[in-house]
């Protein structure tokens, strides 16, 4: 088999490039093409990617079985833009309809739970509630894909989660915030933590990408083990717990200030419910299948939580 792995050189997709090297699979990182757009419903987009010339991009894809699309804005704070649209919702169809013309077997789309929102539960299902620019331009392009006609190219949603690793911002912040003292949890604290590892999710795209039977259009990564406090913990944090009614009566005071102020605060506020609630998801078709890769998680937070405590020393 061969690859194409577009935005190779990302966080996410260098580590499906190092998985794919480590297991022997030939692949190569393709340069992802900007694009911005306003449209902002299904079939603006599709008539936006139907006049887009993708001629070079389907060059590049001719000849490979798996076509990753790891390329995109993975900023959960961006505010709403024409790039952000471009990026997270023009360029996967772009992609896929590039890829059908160059007679690729399976294209695995790069998505986020996040565009479930504050789901309850977060499962494989078509609905989504997006409740930021960026959960938004992902759900957009999630349903663009799915409006396609894509029966003879199966497309494969990938939804991930809190995706960590030991040289991504986020997770050095996460590391800060468990040694700070405002590491904290909602009581009990047993609740659990979407934080994931980018080796983890680089070891499923491969399962999903080598499967031979049918896989399902969406899937989403597993759960990795942890709790909100085991997190923190994990990180080298003793974090505090508050009790849960305060911490819902926050989030809610949180919310509705952001809408006063045009949503602008909805990125940040969602994080701190994240940090003191989680989210729980279902097993999935991962699980069904006996697809779940190794947890990594513990260990990326535990060497970003070793490196501050060396610093400090």
């Amino acid at each position: 088999m061969s690859w194409a792995v577009v935005g190779g050189s990302g966080f996410v997709g260098s580590a499906v490039l190092r998985a794919l090297d480590a297991a022997g699979i030939e692949a190569c990182s393709v340069v992802a093409p900007r694009f911005a757009t306003d449209a902002e419903t299904v079939p603006e987009l599709l008539a936006e990617a139907a006049r887009t010339d993708h001629g070079a991009l389907q060059s590049a894809l001719r000849g490979h079985d798996v076509v990753v699309n790891a390329a995109g804005l993975a900023t959960p704070s961006a505010p709403a833009g024409t790039e952000l649209l471009g990026a997270n919702a023009l360029l996967p169809v772009v992609i896929a309809r590039a890829a059908a013309a160059a007679g690729v077997r399976r294209v695995i789309q790069l998505s986020s739970a996040s565009v479930q929102g504050r789901t309850h539960v977060l499962d494989e299902t078509a609905t989504v509630r997006p409740f930021s620019a960026y959960s938004r331009s992902k759900a957009l392009g999630e349903q663009a894909l799915a409006a396609m006609d894509t029966a003879q190219l199966p497309v494969v949603i990938l939804r991930a989660t809190s995706v960590q690793g030991p040289d991504r911002g986020t997770t050095t912040s996460l590391g800060k915030l468990a040694a700070s003292p405002f590491a904290s949890v909602a009581a009990p604290g047993t609740a659990h933590s979407p934080i994931t590892s980018v080796d983890a999710l680089a070891d499923l795209v491969l399962m999903i990408g080598r499967h031979r039977s049918e896989v399902p259009r969406i899937v989403l990564q597993p759960w990795e083990g942890l709790t909100v406090r085991s997190a923190l913990q994990a990180a080298g944090g003793r974090p505090r717990l508050l009790p849960a009614v305060l911490c819902r009566i926050a989030v809610g005071t949180g919310f509705v200030v952001s809408s006063l102020l045009g949503g602008r605060l909805d990125a940040q506020v969602r994080r701190t419910e994240l940090l003191w609630f989680g989210q729980d998801q279902v097993p999935g078709w991962a699980a069904a299948q006996g697809l779940v890769p190794q947890p990594r998680v513990q260990d990326v937070l535990a060497h970003v939580g070793g490196n501050r405590g060396s610093r400090a020393g």
